[in-house]
């Protein structure tokens, strides 16, 4: 028994949590198995500063019935420790070990995946050009359903952006006239009109390429 004490009294915890990167219910689990070795630790060690002798002449002199003495004598001298195969313990201890490991290591994929993706969308971000300086292929390529929803209106005639609030009137300097969203915004003490960017920018792109169902270009 006094290899495993020895090793238990070496073992670091806070190192243990550290090195394999433990978090969540695998630290927890952890945490608690150290409180209880804590626990029993003490345990053993208030046992052990209790005197282990009987001084048998002292309850001689101070008793009269000295054959009782000679029976506790006896049996407190045949008495042997029992001793138990801890073998079933130590390997559940080494299971919980290895489960330890195994969920520390998810957790690490998992928490690399998240960085990975941190990481990606930060460059955006630090990449991220102005909005008037983006082409039509690089917004569809960000969002495809963007290119999907304007063919779409495109092909059945609409040219209204749903949601939108404001209408555009028509150009009297233009031969052809289309109503396009426009959305309302306050300048000043004045409502304007504003067009939305990307609808404008999305429009251009399929006039200049001459998709299906545009017979007619956009205003301002």
């Amino acid at each position: 028994m006094a290899a495993p004490r020895s090793a238990a009294l070496k073992l670091d915890w806070a190192k243990v949590t550290t090195s394999l990167g433990l978090r969540g219910q695998t630290a927890a689990s952890l945490q608690a198995f150290k409180q209880r070795n804590e626990n029993a630790r003490r345990r053993v060690a208030a046992l052990q500063e209790q005197p282990t002798t009987v001084d048998f002449a002292h309850y001689r002199s101070v008793l009269k019935n000295q054959a009782i003495v000679d029976e506790v004598e006896r049996r407190f001298k045949e008495f042997k420790p029992a001793t138990y195969d801890v073998q079933r313990q130590l390997k559940a201890i080494d299971a919980f070990e290895v489960e330890a490991v195994r969920n520390a290591e998810q957790t690490k994929e998992k928490v690399d995946l998240e960085l990975q993706d941190l990481q990606k969308t930060l460059r955006n971000i630090e990449e991220a050009r102005p909005f008037d300086e983006l082409t039509v292929e690089e917004v569809a390529a960000a969002e495809p359903s963007i290119d999907e929803k304007t063919a779409k209106l495109v092909s059945k005639g609409r040219w209204t952006v749903p949601g939108y609030k404001g209408v555009r009137p028509i150009d009297p300097n233009t031969d052809d006239a289309v109503t396009v969203g426009w959305e309302k915004k306050k300048l000043g003490t004045t409502m304007s009109l504003v067009p939305d960017p990307l609808w404008c920018l999305l429009w251009g792109y399929y006039i200049a390429n001459d998709k299906p169902g545009v017979g007619v270009k956009p205003t301002g």
